[in-house]
Protein backbone atom coordinates (compact mmCIF):
# COMPACT_ATOMS: atom_id res chain seq x y z
CA UNK A 1 0.00 0.00 0.00
CA UNK A 2 1.34 2.95 -1.01
CA UNK A 3 0.93 6.28 2.33
CA UNK A 4 1.14 9.93 1.02
CA UNK A 5 4.30 11.46 1.98
CA UNK A 6 5.91 14.90 2.77
CA UNK A 7 9.10 15.04 1.52
CA UNK A 8 12.00 17.44 2.59
CA UNK A 9 15.45 18.22 2.44
CA UNK A 10 18.04 16.91 -0.35
CA UNK A 11 20.74 15.47 1.87
CA UNK A 12 23.39 11.89 0.97
CA UNK A 13 20.93 10.01 3.76
CA UNK A 14 17.43 10.02 4.17
CA UNK A 15 15.21 9.67 7.81
CA UNK A 16 11.61 8.86 7.82
CA UNK A 17 9.14 10.02 10.56
CA UNK A 18 6.47 8.12 11.83
CA UNK A 19 3.40 9.68 13.36
CA UNK A 20 1.41 8.27 16.65
CA UNK A 21 -2.21 7.30 16.37
CA UNK A 22 -4.91 9.35 15.39
CA UNK A 23 -1.90 11.51 13.92
CA UNK A 24 -0.53 12.39 10.33
CA UNK A 25 2.83 13.21 8.77
CA UNK A 26 2.40 17.37 8.91
CA UNK A 27 2.12 16.81 12.91
CA UNK A 28 5.88 16.27 12.81
CA UNK A 29 6.81 18.86 10.32
CA UNK A 30 8.65 21.01 12.83
CA UNK A 31 10.67 17.84 13.56
CA UNK A 32 11.04 17.06 9.93
CA UNK A 33 11.92 20.79 8.48
CA UNK A 34 14.72 20.56 11.44
CA UNK A 35 16.52 17.56 10.12
CA UNK A 36 16.15 18.53 6.82
CA UNK A 37 18.70 20.48 6.91
CA UNK A 38 20.79 17.81 7.06
CA UNK A 39 19.01 14.77 5.70
CA UNK A 40 16.71 13.86 2.77
CA UNK A 41 13.40 13.38 5.03
CA UNK A 42 9.99 11.86 4.90
CA UNK A 43 7.04 12.16 6.75
CA UNK A 44 4.40 9.28 5.91
CA UNK A 45 0.55 9.14 6.51
CA UNK A 46 0.05 5.76 8.19
CA UNK A 47 -2.41 3.48 6.66
CA UNK A 48 -5.89 4.91 7.88
CA UNK A 49 -4.46 8.19 8.42
CA UNK A 50 -4.14 11.53 6.93
CA UNK A 51 -4.81 10.88 2.99
CA UNK A 52 -3.28 7.29 2.94
CA UNK A 53 -5.51 4.36 1.84
CA UNK A 54 -7.56 2.51 4.37
CA UNK A 55 -6.97 -1.24 5.54
CA UNK A 56 -7.22 -3.96 8.30
CA UNK A 57 -4.70 -2.82 10.93
CA UNK A 58 -1.43 -4.45 12.16
CA UNK A 59 2.22 -3.58 12.67
CA UNK A 60 3.92 -6.50 9.59
CA UNK A 61 1.49 -4.71 7.27
CA UNK A 62 1.60 -0.91 8.51
CA UNK A 63 5.60 -1.81 8.47
CA UNK A 64 5.15 -3.31 4.92
CA UNK A 65 3.25 -0.18 3.72
CA UNK A 66 6.30 2.08 4.67
CA UNK A 67 8.53 -0.21 3.05
CA UNK A 68 7.09 -0.16 -0.67
CA UNK A 69 6.35 3.11 0.09
CA UNK A 70 10.19 3.97 0.18
CA UNK A 71 10.98 1.39 -2.67
CA UNK A 72 8.42 3.57 -4.73
CA UNK A 73 10.26 6.55 -3.86
CA UNK A 74 13.94 4.76 -4.48
CA UNK A 75 15.01 5.20 -0.91
CA UNK A 76 17.10 1.46 0.16
CA UNK A 77 18.32 2.75 3.38
CA UNK A 78 16.76 4.72 6.16
CA UNK A 79 17.04 6.11 9.64
CA UNK A 80 13.59 6.23 11.29
CA UNK A 81 12.16 8.51 13.87
CA UNK A 82 8.44 7.16 15.01
CA UNK A 83 6.59 8.07 18.18
CA UNK A 84 3.87 6.16 19.65
CA UNK A 85 2.18 3.98 17.60
CA UNK A 86 4.58 5.57 15.15
CA UNK A 87 7.75 4.19 17.66
CA UNK A 88 6.14 0.49 16.93
CA UNK A 89 6.05 0.48 13.17
CA UNK A 90 9.80 1.78 12.92
CA UNK A 91 10.83 -0.92 15.79
CA UNK A 92 8.59 -3.71 13.42
CA UNK A 93 10.76 -1.99 10.12
CA UNK A 94 13.98 -2.70 12.44
CA UNK A 95 13.12 -6.10 12.97
CA UNK A 96 11.46 -6.94 9.89
CA UNK A 97 14.09 -5.67 7.54
CA UNK A 98 17.34 -4.80 9.75
CA UNK A 99 19.38 -4.43 6.40
CA UNK A 100 17.64 -1.29 5.97
CA UNK A 101 17.29 0.92 9.03
CA UNK A 102 20.57 3.30 9.63
CA UNK A 103 19.50 3.98 13.06
CA UNK A 104 15.76 3.50 14.50
CA UNK A 105 14.63 6.43 16.78
CA UNK A 106 11.36 5.34 19.47
CA UNK A 107 9.69 8.36 21.21
CA UNK A 108 7.70 6.97 24.26
CA UNK A 109 7.04 3.57 23.20
CA UNK A 110 7.98 0.28 24.43
CA UNK A 111 7.85 -3.20 22.02
CA UNK A 112 4.84 -4.10 24.42
CA UNK A 113 0.95 -4.64 25.55
CA UNK A 114 0.78 -0.59 26.64
CA UNK A 115 -3.11 -0.73 27.49
CA UNK A 116 -3.60 3.49 27.78
CA UNK A 117 -7.37 3.57 27.71
CA UNK A 118 -7.89 3.93 23.84
CA UNK A 119 -10.59 1.33 23.89
CA UNK A 120 -12.68 3.25 26.17
CA UNK A 121 -12.16 6.71 23.96
CA UNK A 122 -12.97 5.01 20.85
CA UNK A 123 -16.46 3.50 21.68
CA UNK A 124 -17.39 7.08 23.05
CA UNK A 125 -15.91 8.94 19.14
CA UNK A 126 -17.87 5.88 17.47
CA UNK A 127 -21.13 7.02 19.43
CA UNK A 128 -20.84 10.49 18.10
CA UNK A 129 -23.80 11.46 16.16
CA UNK A 130 -22.41 14.25 13.67
CA UNK A 131 -24.96 16.80 13.01
CA UNK A 132 -25.49 18.13 9.11
CA UNK A 133 -23.64 21.40 9.28
CA UNK A 134 -20.18 21.29 11.40
CA UNK A 135 -17.49 24.15 12.03
CA UNK A 136 -14.16 23.18 13.48
CA UNK A 137 -15.30 24.95 16.84
CA UNK A 138 -18.18 22.94 16.81
CA UNK A 139 -16.07 19.83 16.41
CA UNK A 140 -13.87 20.53 19.10
CA UNK A 141 -16.96 21.30 21.40
CA UNK A 142 -18.10 17.60 20.25
CA UNK A 143 -14.36 15.94 20.85
CA UNK A 144 -13.55 17.92 24.04
CA UNK A 145 -16.08 16.39 26.36
CA UNK A 146 -14.67 12.48 25.11
CA UNK A 147 -10.95 13.23 25.16
CA UNK A 148 -10.71 15.22 28.21
CA UNK A 149 -8.30 17.56 26.74
CA UNK A 150 -8.69 20.53 24.06
CA UNK A 151 -5.27 19.48 22.76
CA UNK A 152 -6.25 16.10 22.32
CA UNK A 153 -9.46 17.22 20.88
CA UNK A 154 -7.34 19.89 18.27
CA UNK A 155 -5.68 16.28 17.50
CA UNK A 156 -8.93 14.76 16.89
CA UNK A 157 -10.91 17.23 14.69
CA UNK A 158 -8.51 17.03 11.72
CA UNK A 159 -9.74 13.76 11.10
CA UNK A 160 -13.31 14.98 10.56
CA UNK A 161 -14.38 15.85 7.11
CA UNK A 162 -16.24 19.50 7.69
CA UNK A 163 -16.57 19.69 3.73
CA UNK A 164 -20.39 17.91 2.57
CA UNK A 165 -22.04 15.65 5.54
CA UNK A 166 -19.49 15.95 8.32
CA UNK A 167 -18.39 12.80 9.54
CA UNK A 168 -14.55 11.08 9.97
CA UNK A 169 -12.34 11.68 6.90
CA UNK A 170 -10.26 8.59 7.95
CA UNK A 171 -10.59 5.54 8.46
CA UNK A 172 -12.03 4.70 11.73
CA UNK A 173 -13.87 1.80 11.07
CA UNK A 174 -10.45 0.40 10.43
CA UNK A 175 -8.79 1.93 13.95
CA UNK A 176 -11.64 0.48 15.82
CA UNK A 177 -11.75 -2.46 14.88
CA UNK A 178 -7.64 -2.96 15.29
CA UNK A 179 -7.24 -1.03 18.52
CA UNK A 180 -6.34 -4.20 19.84
CA UNK A 181 -3.84 -4.64 18.20
CA UNK A 182 -2.03 -1.27 18.33
CA UNK A 183 -2.09 -1.06 21.73
CA UNK A 184 -0.64 -5.06 21.31
CA UNK A 185 2.76 -6.26 20.39
CA UNK A 186 2.75 -8.76 18.04
CA UNK A 187 5.04 -12.27 18.83
CA UNK A 188 7.93 -12.07 17.25
CA UNK A 189 10.47 -14.53 16.44
CA UNK A 190 12.92 -12.30 14.62
CA UNK A 191 16.73 -11.93 15.00
CA UNK A 192 17.48 -8.75 17.07
CA UNK A 193 18.06 -5.64 15.48
CA UNK A 194 21.70 -4.85 16.06
CA UNK A 195 22.08 -1.03 15.14
CA UNK A 196 21.93 1.88 16.62
CA UNK A 197 18.74 2.48 18.48
CA UNK A 198 17.48 5.49 21.06
CA UNK A 199 14.45 5.10 23.22
CA UNK A 200 13.72 8.46 24.43
CA UNK A 201 11.11 8.51 26.73
CA UNK A 202 8.66 10.78 28.70
CA UNK A 203 9.30 11.67 32.11
CA UNK A 204 5.76 11.86 33.09
CA UNK A 205 4.76 9.37 30.97
CA UNK A 206 4.07 5.36 32.01
CA UNK A 207 4.61 4.05 28.06
CA UNK A 208 7.95 3.06 28.93
CA UNK A 209 7.99 1.34 32.37
CA UNK A 210 11.26 -0.28 34.27
CA UNK A 211 9.62 -3.53 33.53
CA UNK A 212 10.10 -3.03 29.38
CA UNK A 213 13.58 -2.01 29.66
CA UNK A 214 14.14 -6.08 29.30
CA UNK A 215 12.27 -6.38 26.12
CA UNK A 216 13.79 -3.59 24.86
CA UNK A 217 17.12 -4.99 25.16
CA UNK A 218 15.88 -8.03 23.91
CA UNK A 219 15.01 -7.22 20.46
CA UNK A 220 17.53 -4.01 19.96
CA UNK A 221 20.83 -5.06 22.19
CA UNK A 222 22.28 -1.73 21.50
CA UNK A 223 19.46 0.43 22.34
CA UNK A 224 20.04 3.54 24.69
CA UNK A 225 16.74 4.05 27.22
CA UNK A 226 16.79 7.97 28.06
CA UNK A 227 14.27 10.14 29.69
CA UNK A 228 13.31 13.61 28.58
CA UNK A 229 12.60 15.82 31.98
CA UNK A 230 8.90 17.48 32.07
CA UNK A 231 8.22 15.77 29.20
CA UNK A 232 4.91 13.77 29.42
CA UNK A 233 3.90 11.00 26.09
CA UNK A 234 3.72 14.05 24.03
CA UNK A 235 7.10 14.98 24.61
CA UNK A 236 8.66 16.02 21.04
CA UNK A 237 5.73 18.69 21.63
CA UNK A 238 5.83 19.15 25.35
CA UNK A 239 9.87 19.74 25.05
CA UNK A 240 10.39 20.63 21.55
CA UNK A 241 14.28 22.29 21.76
CA UNK A 242 15.74 19.23 24.25
CA UNK A 243 13.68 16.65 21.78
CA UNK A 244 15.14 18.06 18.95
CA UNK A 245 19.08 18.42 20.28
CA UNK A 246 18.30 14.66 21.45
CA UNK A 247 17.52 14.04 17.93
CA UNK A 248 19.87 15.54 15.99
CA UNK A 249 22.43 14.02 18.00
CA UNK A 250 21.58 10.79 17.70
CA UNK A 251 20.93 10.75 13.30
CA UNK A 252 24.26 12.44 13.19
CA UNK A 253 25.94 9.94 15.15
CA UNK A 254 27.25 12.70 17.38
CA UNK A 255 26.51 10.48 20.38
CA UNK A 256 23.72 11.80 23.29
Amino acid sequence: MKLNAIERGNGPETVVFLHGLFGRARNLGFLQREASQTFRTIALDLRNHGVSPHGPVSYPAMAQDVLETLDDLGIERFSVVGHSMGGKVAMMLALADPDRVTRLMVADMAPAQTQQGHGDMIAKLDAITFPSELTRSGALDLLEPITGSRAVAELMAQNVSLDGAPGWAIGFDEITQGIGRIEGWPDSQTAPYDGPALFLRGENSNYVRPEHHALIHALFPQARILTLEGAGHWLHAEQPRPFIATMMAFLTGQGV
